[in-house]
C-alpha cells in the first residue's frame, strides 16, 4: 500500500487517493482559503493524491452558482490550491464535468441542456436536447478546461463519466433516449462520452494523467446496466487516452445512496434546502423517494472485480474503503489504487497513522451528515468539532 505507484506518467507516493467530494468552498466560482486548507490536510497527511471536486467545463455546467468553472479568472487560485498540495508532497488532479440535465439555469443563466429533452427536478424546468453544434462546443470545453487546469498545475486530470452528470447521462438509456448517431445502442450512447475523453487528453497532452471517473451500473432498472458499463470500459480501453478507471455506481436523480451507502440524514437534508418546493416535497417523499442501501465494508468490490476481468487498464476501487487489511486485499486483487473520500474526513491523517501502524481503520461512522455540511459552511465530518483537526 505505501510503496510509489505509477499512474501514468506519474509516479505516486503510494495508492491512496483522495476522491472528489464537493466541498462547496468556492464563493464566486473562485478557489479560498478554506479549499485550500480542505486539500492540504490530507495532503500532509499522507494520501499519494487529492482531488479538487467538480470543476465544469463551462459555465452553463454548473448545479450551484458557486461552483467553479474553468476559465482565466480562476487560474490564481488553483495555482495556489496545487502549490499548496505539492509542498505537502503530494499530488493533485481536477476533477472535470458538467451536469447537463441536472445543470442549475438559475446559476449560470443559461438554459439546461441533456442528451434528450427531460424534466429536471434540480432546475425545475425541461431540459433542452443537443442538436450538433452543442455537441461541438462542449468538446472544445472539455479541451480547453483540460488545458486551463494542465496551465494551472495539475498533475493529474478525472473526467466524470458517473453520478447522472452529463457524460454519465448520455451513457445511460435512463436519460438518453435519441435515435440518432448519439443514442440508441450502447455504442452510440458512448459515442460522446468516447469523445469528451479524448479531447480532454489532447487538451491535457502526454506529460499529465488522465483517468475517467465512471459508473459501472446506475443501480436501478432502465439505467445503465453492468454488461452495458463493462462494454464502455472496453472502449474507453482501446481508445487508448485513459491512464485508468475509477469505478462508481449510482445516478443522482435516482439512486443517490447507492453511491454513497449507510444512513441517509433526511432531516438536514430538508433543514438545508432552501427551495421552498423542493422543501415541501423533500418533507412529503423524501422518504419513499430516497433508498437506503445499508453500508458494508468495500461495497463496490463485487462489481468491480468483473472489470478488472474484463480490461488491463490500471483501477481505482472505491466505496466504503475503512480499513487497512481491505485495502491491502484490494491491491492483491490487481487493483492499482484505492480511493476514499468520507473516511479521509474524518481523518485527513489517517494514511500517516495507517502506515506508522497507529492504527488500523477510520473512525468514520457512515452517518453520512458530512454531505449536508456543503450548504452550509463547507464539507466536513460533524463528528470532528469546528477548528480541529483530528
Amino acid at each position: 500500500m505505501f510503496l510509489p505507484a505509477r499512474l501514468g506518467p506519474l509516479t505516486l507516493r503510494n495508492r491512496v487517493i483522495k476522491a472528489a467530494t464537493f466541498e462547496g468552498m468556492t464563493r464566486d466560482g473562485l478557489v479560498s482559503d478554506d479549499l485550500v486548507d480542505y486539500h492540504r490536510r490530507p495532503a500532509a497527511g499522507g494520501v499519494a493524491m487529492t482531488t479538487l471536486a467538480y470543476c465544469a467545463v463551462s459555465s452553463g455546467g454548473r448545479t450551484y452558482r458557486h461552483q467553479i468553472h474553468m476559465r482565466e479568472e480562476a487560474l490564481p487560485g488553483l495555482r495556489r490550491l496545487v502549490d499548496a498540495v505539492h509542498a505537502e508532497g503530494s499530488l493533485a488532479s481536477a476533477q472535470l464535468g458538467h451536469a447537463g440535465w441536472f445543470a442549475n439555469p438559475k446559476a449560470s443563466g443559461q438554459p439546461n441542456i441533456g442528451p434528450s429533452r427531460m424534466f429536471s427536478p434540480y432546475a425545475m424546468s425541461f431540459s433542452r436536447e443537443m442538436v450538433g453544434a452543442d455537441f461541438d462546443r462542449l468538446t472544445s470545453d472539455y479541451e480547453t478546461a483540460a488545458r486551463l487546469a494542465v496551465e494551472a498545475g495539475f498533475d493529474a486530470l478525472e473526467v466524470h463519466l458517473g453520478h447522472g452528470y452529463l457524460l454519465s447521462q448520455f451513457l445511460s438509456p435512463y436519460t438518453n433516449h435519441r435515435r440518432d448517431q448519439w443514442g440508441g445502442d450502447i455504442e452510440n450512447r458512448a459515442r460522446f462520452p468516447r469523445q469528451a475523453v479524448r479531447a480532454v487528453r489532447e487538451g491535457a497532452g502526454s506529460e499529465v494523467a488522465v483517468y475517467a471517473k465512471l459508473n459501472m451500473t446506475d443501480g436501478f432498472p432502465g439505467g445503465l446496466e453492468l454488461a452495458d458499463g463493462l462494454e464502455v470500459a472496453r472502449m474507453l480501453e482501446e481508445d487508448g487516452a485513459l491512464d485508468a478507471l475509477q469505478l462508481t455506481g449510482g445516478f443522482t436523480a435516482k439512486t443517490p445512496m447507492f453511491l454513497m451507502r449507510g444512513d441517509v440524514p433526511l432531516k438536514e437534508m430538508v433543514e438545508l434546502e432552501r427551495d421552498p418546493v423542493r422543501r415541501l416535497g423533500m418533507r412529503l417523499f423524501a422518504r419513499r423517494l430516497i433508498r437506503e442501501y445499508p453500508f458494508e465494508e468495500a461495497y463496490f468490490r463485487p462489481l468491480a472485480r468483473q472489470f478488472r476481468e474484463a480490461v488491463d487498464l490500471p483501477l481505482m476501487l472505491l466505496g466504503g474503503i475503512n480499513r487497512l487489511e481491505t485495502m491491502e486485499r484490494a491491491v492483491n486483487e490487481g487493483f492499482a489504487f484505492v480511493a476514499m473520500a468520507r473516511a479521509l474526513l474524518r481523518e485527513p491523517d489517517l494514511v500517516n497513522k495507517l502506515r506508522a501502524g497507529a492504527t488500523t481503520e477510520s473512525l468514520c461512522v457512515h452517518c453520512n451528515k458530512c454531505v449536508t455540511e456543503m450548504d452550509r459552511d463547507g464539507t466536513r465530518c460533524v463528528l470532528v468539532p469546528a477548528g480541529c483537526v483530528q
